[in-house]
């Protein structure tokens, strides 16, 4: 019987437990990476595999999950690691997976090419079943799924995805996206989810699935023994053998037919679940498990989209956050830009990488107290996702659903020894994740904008990533200010290229010292220096009419390419920046329609 028609017959396919935490635990083997035991110390493989195989797995991993060692070494552990496997799976009639893990990169090679590689090894061995997993990404998985049915049409491919208990990956993506693209794949058989979780947080998961959404594709589960705690100087699981059966149990009949462990499972785990198995078959109505309710959707009110959406321009203004906690000098100034004609104000999350009050609770303020749409800035510098998340949900239950996601500005130098950044992930990553949560409790979803730098030398660049944003998710950008020709000329390869809004970058420059600055010490600004040298010797009355006269200009050479103008607030000079959006919602400098975006 192949394993096709084994999976058919409605029954689970139990595979083994872990073999890097097993392999660790045993005596004096903590300072030797498990696969190069498939040299140095095959025995002790070969025994672990038994010891699977005798507590009643039926498939079973070769001991090659990270091949992240130059190519020579690589090729030798997988063969070994084949042969290995093989040799201990025959006397009982087991399959064996090819197992690998997320794709080393090394050598240059991208994740599809480095798979594509190594199954060819293996595929030379004998081995025709695939287990891609602990993956963060589905990076790799449809070339690799092409050449193997392209090689070995018989060839059988499980996909398995790593993913936290509240349905993210480290990547910030969605399992339940990244299952159902996987599945869809014509070379992918089957897929799934282990490591990261425990038993009971991927049974709630799975349970939530809409099975039917798979493409008639098996599912897979195969978690972990529960969570890692520090006993001494070693890393253990805790999660009891007969505990992780019963959840396995009940996994099984919630719909997945392939089920197994990860890490901190031992033969001992195994053996117990075999013997919860053992139980009837679950019914076939089983399969079809109905999907979690999402959380119920909330009117979305978001004017600041709505303006934007029906054509309207707008004009957003940052207003740097306070650094101490008197904010009545903040909202002061909040209240001059919203009547002044502000859509929107727009607040730094920690500007230049110093510590300043919290965008996120700056926009809670802004919109209870002054009633106008905040558009906070996120930084992937200073939180972790789970922080990341607990920030946004606080932000939709505000009513808050506009933000700005950044990389953030590095740390000072002289602050890095005694302040750590913190990156889950960059901007692309912190959208697609932003993106996902409307499926994972988020109610209303956010409209997510993106920084584009049109100053940048490499302006190609910065195109190809604000592609990449707005397919994870980014609706609109707000640009870094145009102050040159060549600035301009990118703005308006940005409006062909790019589908979403664009909110024109404003920064007046308020005297000769600040464009200095500007043009030495800021990232991303670029001030010609003949705009330098119109500021020498002006004083502060003279600057900023001059500052009002060249950023009216630069709003307006922009128009034609944007939607909008994120106007940047110099210095807390809220009346500098009131007296320019006067000028330009005046229609100043031409004729301008604000409803129908044209001069």
């Amino acid at each position: 019987m192949n394993i096709r028609e084994y999976l058919a017959g409605g029954r689970p396919l139990l595979f083994d437990g872990a073999m890097g935490t097993y392999y660790a635990a045993r005596p004096g083997r903590t300072e030797i990476p498990c696969e190069q035991a498939n040299l140095s110390a095959p025995g002790e493989i070969a025994a672990i595999h038994r010891a699977y195989l005798e507590a009643g797995a039926r498939a079973i991993r070769t001991n090659t999950f990270d091949l992240g060692m130059d190519w020579g070494a690589a090729e030798a552990v997988i063969r070994a690691g084949c042969a290995i496997a093989r040799a201990a799976a025959e006397p009982f009639g087991a399959w064996v997976f090819a197992d690998l893990g997320p794709a080393s990169q090394a050598g240059g090679m991208d994740p599809g090419g480095a798979y594509c590689r190594q199954a060819e090894v293996f595929l030379a061995q004998g081995l025709t079943h695939f287990i891609v997993e602990t993956l963060p990404s589905g990076e790799g998985v449809p070339e690799l799924a092409r050449y193997l049915k392209e090689r070995c049409p018989q060839a059988f491919l499980l996909v398995s995805f790593a993913a936290a208990p509240d349905g993210f990956t480290r990547e910030g993506l969605s399992a339940r996206a990244l299952l159902e693209r996987a599945a869809a794949l014509d070379g992918v058989d089957g897929v799934g989810l282990n490591c990261v979780s425990g038993p009971r947080h991927l049974l709630e998961f799975i349970r939530g699935l809409d099975l039917t959404a798979l493409s008639g594709k098996p599912l897979s589960v195969m978690p972990n023994a529960g969570y890692p705690t520090v006993l001494g100087r070693r890393v253990a699981y805790q999660g009891g053998p007969d505990y992780f059966a019963g959840q396995l149990a009940e996994t099984a009949r919630s719909g997945a037919a392939i089920i197994g462990g990860c890490c901190g499972t031992t033969p001992d785990h195994i053996a117990r679940a075999a013997q919860a198995l053992a139980e009837p078959p679950a019914p076939p109505a089983a399969l079809s498990a109905k999907p979690r309710a999402r959380a119920e959707a909330r009117p979305a009110q978001n004017r600041l989209r709505d303006k934007l959406e029906a054509g309207t321009r707008v004009i957003a203004v940052e207003l740097d956050p306070p650094a101490d906690d008197n904010v009545d000098s903040f909202m002061a100034g909040v209240r001059a830009l919203r009547d002044a004609g502000a859509d929107a104000v727009t607040v730094a999350d920690c500007p230049v990488g110093r510590p300043r009050a919290d965008s996120s609770l700056l926009a809670c303020k802004i919109r209870r107290e002054a009633g106008v749409e905040p558009l906070p800035h996120l930084t992937c510098r200073d939180r972790n996702l789970n922080a990341t998340k607990a920030l946004l949900l606080g932000l939709s239950m505000e009513g808050v659903h506009n933000v700005l996601l950044v990389t953030g500005d590095p740390i000072p130098t002289q602050d890095r020894d005694e302040v750590k950044s913190v990156f889950n992930f960059n901007s692309r990553k912190l959208m697609r994740y932003v993106s996902g949560l409307a499926d994972h409790g988020l109610s209303v979803p956010f409209q997510i904008f993106g920084a584009l730098n049109v100053n940048a030398p490499n302006f190609a660049k910065q195109l190809e990533l604000a592609l990449e944003k707005e397919e994870a998710g980014a609706a609109g950008f707000l640009t870094q200010p145009v102050h040159s020709p060549r600035a301009l000329e990118n703005l308006a390869l940005a409006r062909h290229k790019l589908k979403g809004k664009l909110l024109g970058g404003v920064f007046p420059i308020v005297s000769h010292r600040n464009a200095l600055f500007l043009n030495n010490e800021v990232a991303g600004v670029s001030v010609p220096e003949e705009t330098v040298r119109r500021y020498e010797g002006l004083g502060r009355e003279e600057a900023e009419e001059l500052a009002l006269e060249l950023s009216v200009r630069a709003a307006w050479d922009m128009a034609p390419f944007t939607d909008g103008w994120y106007l940047m607030t110099p210095f807390r000079r809220t009346a500098l920046i009131a007296r320019i959006m006067g000028r330009l919602l005046g229609g100043e400098e031409g004729v301008f329609d604000k409803k129908s975006n044209n001069m």
